[in-house]
């Protein structure tokens, strides 16, 4: 069966047109195909293509269904290992490879393969977890600190890094990290009910929690806080530039290895008000490095500039003689967004009431994509101190951001002034 759409792009949002499949559609045990394509059919017809019975095999031969099923207990178990953190999963599959691994000593090695390759992935799944766990406990307030240590003593980012390469390398890191723990199904579970197909518009079912793909989310919050953070809390006007014209050579270093998401995060960081604001810090700052950035990154046109990077990149990755070539880390809101209106632009079913195949070619393609994207191993040496600062530094607070900003360059106006007295009233137990 072919791996992509026999026509991928665009799906109209009111359905499909009726004159798409007249031509060259046929007709086979109730699915129909175009192109040799599966485009429809029924959920009915479809089970009974797969599943034997007393009468029909897919196979011809009874002796081929086994290493089949093997096959496909392999896929499963390689694509979606999470699937087997339920206990009922793993009770069914450990049937069912008993089954297969009592007939054949060459079964019986291929069971113990594919089961000792999903414990690895769940052991490792785990470990993840557990590491998570532990750093989001010792996350702080960055307030805080300030109230309990005066800020002459406070580390920032160019006191532990002052090679924008090095940074983004280890930015690099986190991010292929974290990209590598999302299961495809997550995708599936983010959005809509837990029947997908008795639904006519959304197949993503929402009956499990899509843990590892929020945290990636986090992260990229995460990390625009942190640079808003950095610049805030600087004392001196000309140290504040400094930081800025440091996060554009990180971000532009970003941009050269393919991580699109880090240098999204910290050009968001620098949008934020409580930079934006600072006028008499940015007029220190050689904003033509930022300007292209922005450019680049520009939402104009449903973001035409940075999909046509993102091609580019994926195109180097795909010819790739090196880990390095091949790092491709996606603006992953972004693609969230994609997936999100492809499944709410088209039915789970046609107007006939079969399962409209391309849409799920096509939403296969895009996680399948991604799929490809997060198994590159990433090629730079670690530096824990750094991996350290970045995943655990205290960041202020929107509020806390925004009196830093204050006390940084003084408010404009009355309405900036009332804020600031506020803040400080609330945050720092001034009158």
């Amino acid at each position: 069966m072919p791996q992509t759409p026999p026509f991928p792009g665009a799906f109209p949002t009111s359905g499909y047109n009726k004159n798409l499949y007249q031509t060259k559609e046929e007709a086979y045990g109730g699915l129909y195909y175009h192109d040799n394509s599966l485009v429809s059919g029924s959920l009915e017809a479809l089970i009974q293509h797969l599943v034997p019975t007393v009468d029909y095999y897919p196979d011809t031969r009874l002796r081929k269904i086994a290493p089949k099923v093997l096959q496909l207990l392999t896929e499963w178990t390689e694509t979606f290992p999470y699937d087997f953190r339920d206990e009922r999963m793993m009770r069914s599959l450990k049937e069912l490879t008993h089954r297969l691994a009592s007939g054949d000593e060459l079964y019986r090695k291929a069971v113990q393969q594919v089961t000792q390759g999903l414990i690895r992935k769940l052991t490792a799944l785990s470990q993840y977890e557990e590491a998570l766990a532990k750093i989001n406990a010792t996350l702080t307030d960055r307030l805080a600190v300030l109230k309990a240590k005066p800020q002459s003593i406070q580390r920032d980012v160019l006191s532990l890094c002052s090679d924008p390469f090095t940074l983004a390398q280890q930015l690099t890191h986190i991010e292929l990290e974290r990209l590598s723990y999302i299961g495809p199904e997550e995708f599936i579970q983010a959005f809509g009910p837990k029947d997908p197909l008795d639904n006519d518009k959304s197949c993503f079912g929402g009956h499990k929690k899509a843990g590892n793909l929020q945290t990636y989310v986090e992260w990229f919050n995460r990390l625009s806080y942190l640079v808003a953070t950095e610049i805030c809390m600087a004392v001196k006007k000309k140290h504040r530039a400094r930081v800025i014209e440091f996060f554009i050579d990180v971000a532009r270093e970003c941009f050269n290895i393919g991580n699109f998401n880090s240098l999204m995060a910290i050009i968001s960081g620098m949008n934020m008000s409580p930079v934006s604001r600072l006028k008499k810090t940015w007029g220190k700052v050689k904003t033509a490095k930022f300007d292209i950035l922005e450019h680049q990154m520009d939402p104009s046109s449903n973001f035409y500039n940075y999909r046509t990077a993102l091609r580019g990149a994926n195109q180097r990755s795909i010819t790739a003689h090196s880990s390095r070539e091949k790092i491709v880390i996606p603006f992953f809101s972004l693609l969230i967004k994609d997936i999100y209106f492809l499944n709410e632009g088209c039915a789970n079913r046609l107007p006939s009431g079969h399962v409209n195949f391309e849409k799920f070619w096509e939403l296969a393609k895009q996680v399948s994509e991604f799929m490809t994207w997060r198994q590159v191993e990433c090629p730079f040496e670690r530096d824990r101190k750094i991996l350290q600062y970045l995943l655990t530094a205290p960041v202020f607070s929107e509020d806390a951001l925004c009196l830093a900003s204050y006390e940084s360059e003084g408010p404009e106006n009355t309405m900036e002034k009332d804020r600031w007295k506020s803040l400080r009233s609330s945050l720092l137990n001034r009158v």
